[in-house]
Formats: structure tokens, C-alpha cells, sequence
């Protein structure tokens, strides 16, 4: 066989990736994983690993190793109002899911899968390669053509199936005409890490501070006393306020009365760097004829949290289902993918998102958040109705019902 003909061309080596190949290479099928970096490297990012990422962690064994990295167990999340009120609320455990979750950098976490898939049987993995285009065979990606990036050696790929997990930038969704930006589904962020930051505990941190609205701030505890620390708004809010984000948030950092003293003593031990999360708040096209898209170049961050880890990881299984099914049938059709990829992971991830979406756009009512978040520091029936929306994205439906917030104030 001619070794550059693939079962399956996989393109990005993040989380989505590296998942569908290491799962591809148990099912028997020969995989080719195109990398544009060189590992470990990193990777901007909250850096939280829910407890939807640790089920599929399990799933391919990794969780000891993990655990044995240099990282944070979060057990709950702090929320503060944009009046100044805090409010701690407890991880709930969810069925299927782990109890806690975690905070590791993205240059520990994804080198851990990436390092995983590539000891694979049947995983060639090349890194520091740039793919430039699809080859198409008619309507249907057939593979991939690209470079080099030490050699500048020009090299085409051929596959029965192209994966798109090379993020929110992707090149195999732009060659495709699926990478529309559309602000209202699309936030932009930023991420420093902090060493020193005063009042640290197991709860990731998300403020609701008037400095940010209608986006919000984060501080999130790591290993070793250092705290990722960022903040994130709706592109389209940005630019209808014609906001400058870096300048904010150093301002709420220095000057907030809730944040000026923590981090009084704090010294930055990174540079702050900026990225793009394209949220999974409507339902973009993420496959057909020879191709699928999954994690952020599928457009599945989650619209509240901003967290594109797990859903990175279940796309990433999804797929690798999906395409072990079309290979066997001799099917890679967009139908095929469309009932047996698209169709399968909407159902468990959609209500869920569409969940998500709803308490982001009540994030925006300083009101609302007020009037929650004093509620849940104050009652411990608010706070377990709190946990218990967040765990289950059923009940996260329950925040557009003014029957929630009769609850609310009677609890």
C-alpha cells in the first residue's frame, strides 16, 4: 500500500484529535495525525477539564496519568454579582461524570493525548506540518496536500475519510466554506497566569464584575500557587461598546475592590495572550462527503462557561464511532455522517448547549445576576437548586422560568 494512503487523515493533535485517533487505532484503522506544532506546546485556554472531559479520559485510559501531572482538583465554582456579592456553589456529581474536575495547562494536558495517540499501532503522527489544502475527488475531501515546516518539503495525504480538529481557526473548515465568523456566536478572550494570587481555594472563580459586563473575569487555581487568570465577552459586544479587553481587565485587576488586594503581591509570570472561541450556540455544518469536524473547528464551545475541552473530547469519540461504522459499510457519504455522527452527538450535547445559551444571554441582566447570586449566598436550598441547574443541562432550562426565581425567592 502506498504509504502515503490513510484510512484516516486526522488534522490537529489537541484533545478532539488525539481522542478520535487513539480510539481510530483500536478499532484496527491506520491513521495519519497532522500536527502544526511540535509537542508539548501550548495552548491558550481557561485550562478547566470538566467532568465530561474525565468520562472520556476514562475511556481511553488516561486518567491516572493525569493525575499524576502537575495540576488542580476543583470541587465547586465561586460566582460574584456585579454588586460585589460571592456566592460558593459545589459541584453536584452527574451521572456518568466525575465528581470534580480539573485545572491543568493546556501544555501538560494535550502533550499527555497527544503522546498517548501517537504510541498507537496504527497512528503515524507528524508534527510541525502545515496543511495548505484539501485534495478533493469531486464533491468528496479525498485528502490532504501541505508543508513542512522544517523541511519545507511539500507532501500530499490521501484518506477514505478527513477529520477537522485543528481548532477555531481551522483550514480544513475555512477550505470548506464553514468557518463563518458570527459575532453573536463568537467570543474573544484573553489568558495570563498569575503566580502569588492572595485567597486561592479548590473552587474555579467567575466574576461578574461592571468593569467586563456583559462579559466576565476568571481566576482559576493550578499547581504550585499559580492561578490562570483571564476574561472573555461576546464579539459582538465588544464591538458595539468598542471595548479594548486587555485594557479592562488590567484595570479591574489593579483597581476592583474584590480584586486589588489579592493580587497586590501576585506577579505575572506570562505574557497575556488572546484567542477566539466560536460557541456551539447555533448548529454549524461539521461533516460530509469524506470529512468531519469536531471540537472547536465544529463550533461546540460551550456558550456560558466557554469550556471546549469536553466537547472536544465527545466529538472527538463521536467521530471516531462514526467513522469506524462508515469505513466498515463502505459508506463515507454526508448522509451517512449526518445520521450516524451529527445527528447521535446533537442529541447528547444540543439541550445542553442550547441551555448554556439561554443563562449566558441572562448573564447579561446585572439584575438577574444580582439577585441570584445574593439569593445563593445567603440560602442553602438556593444553592443546592443552583448546583443542580448546572449539573443537569435539562434543568438549566429552569433559568427562563419565573417559576425558578419564585423558588428563588422563597427559598
Amino acid at each position: 500500500m502506498d504509504k502515503n494512503v490513510f484510512d484516516v487523515i486526522i488534522v490537529g493533535g489537541g484533545p478532539g484529535g488525539s481522542t478520535a485517533a487513539t480510539l481510530l487505532s483500536k478499532y484496527g484503522r491506520k491513521v495519519l495525525l497532522l500536527e502544526k506544532a511540535k509537542f508539548p506546546r501550548d495552548k491558550t485556554c481557561g485550562d478547566a477539564i470538566s467532568g465530561k472531559s474525565v468520562a472520556v479520559l476514562k475511556e481511553l485510559g488516561l486518567t491516572d496519568a493525569v493525575e499524576k501531572a502537575p495540576h488542580a482538583i476543583v470541587t465547586g465554582v465561586t460566582f460574584s454579582s456585579p454588586n460585589g456579592t460571592l456566592a460558593e456553589i459545589p459541584f453536584k456529581v452527574q451521572e456518568g461524570y466525575h465528581a470534580s474536575g480539573y485545572v491543568c495547562r493546556r501544555e501538560v494536558y494535550d502533550n499527555i493525548l497527544f503522546q498517548n495517540a501517537k504510541k498507537q499501532p496504527n497512528v503515524t503522527t507528524i508534527e510541525q506540518f502545515q496543511v495548505d489544502e484539501l485534495v478533493m475527488d469531486g464533491a468528496r475531501v479525498a485528502g490532504v496536500t501541505g508543508t513542512d515546516l522544517v523541511t519545507k518539503e511539500k507532501q500530499e495525504f490521501r484518506a477514505s475519510v478527513v477529520v477537522g480538529a485543528d481548532g477555531a481557526t481551522s483550514v480544513v473548515a475555512r477550505k470548506l466554506g464553514l468557518n463563518e465568523l458570527m459575532p453573536d456566536h463568537h467570543c474573544t478572550a484573553l489568558r495570563m497566569y498569575y503566580k502569588g494570587v492572595k485567597g486561592m481555594t479548590n473552587n474555579i472563580e467567575i466574576h461578574f464584575v461592571p468593569e467586563l459586563m456583559p462579559g466576565y473575569f476568571w481566576i482559576f487555581p493550578l499547581e504550585n500557587g499559580l492561578a490562570n487568570v483571564g476574561s472573555g465577552m461576546l464579539t459582538s459586544d465588544m464591538a458595539k461598546r468598542k471595548i479594548n479587553l486587555k485594557e479592562i481587565t488590567y484595570k479591574a485587576i489593579k483597581e476592583n475592590p474584590m480584586f486589588k488586594d489579592r493580587f497586590a503581591d501576585a506577579v505575572e509570570v506570562s505574557p497575556v495572550k488572546g484567542w477566539n472561541l466560536p460557541f456551539g450556540s447555533t448548529h454549524r455544518k461539521n461533516h460530509g462527503d469524506g470529512f468531519v469536524l469536531v471540537g472547536d473547528a465544529a463550533s461546540l464551545i460551550d456558550p456560558f462557561s466557554g469550556e471546549g475541552i469536553g466537547n472536544a473530547m465527545t466529538s472527538g469519540s463521536f467521530a471516531a464511532k462514526a467513522i469506524n461504522a462508515a469505513l466498515k459499510s463502505g459508506d463515507t457519504s454526508e448522509e451517512f455522517f449526518k445520521k450516524n455522527y451529527d445527528e447521535p452527538l446533537w442529541k447528547l450535547i444540543g439541550n445542553e448547549l442550547k441551555s448554556s445559551y439561554n443563562m449566558q444571554r441572562l448573564g447579561k441582566k446585572e439584575f438577574l445576576l444580582n439577585y441570584v447570586v445574593k439569593k445563593a449566598a445567603t440560602s442553602e436550598q438556593a444553592r443546592e437548586m443552583i448546583s443542580s441547574t448546572l449539573a443537569n443541562p435539562e434543568a438549566r432550562n429552569e433559568y427562563q422560568s419565573p417559576l425558578f426565581y419564585l423558588k428563588l425567592l422563597f427559598s
